[in-house]
C-alpha cells in the first residue's frame, strides 16, 4: 500500500527514479524497491521522501488524516 502511494507522490511531482535517488545519495534500484515494497522505508528517508513530495507520512502510511484516529475493534 505505501510503495504505490510513494510512486504516485513522486510522479505528481514529475520526478524520475533517479532524480529521487540522486537526492537522497542513494541509487534508483532502493528506490523503485520501496515503491515496489521489497524493502522497508526507514523512519528517516520516510521524512526526507515526505518533504521532497510534499505528503504527510499519515497519507504514504495509509493513516487516517483525522485526528484522533479512530478506535480499532
Amino acid at each position: 500500500m505505501y510503495g504505490e502511494r510513494l510512486r504516485k507522490a513522486r510522479k505528481e511531482k514529475k520526478l524520475t527514479l533517479t532524480e529521487v535517488a540522486d537526492l537522497l545519495h542513494t541509487t534508483h534500484a532502493t528506490i523503485s524497491r520501496y515503491e515496489n515494497e521489497k524493502i522497508n522505508v526507514d523512519a528517516e528517508t520516510l521524512a526526507v521522501l515526505c518533504r521532497l513530495y510534499h505528503v504527510s507520512a499519515d497519507y504514504i502510511l495509509g493513516l487516517p488524516t483525522d485526528l484522533p484516529y479512530p478506535e480499532e475493534k
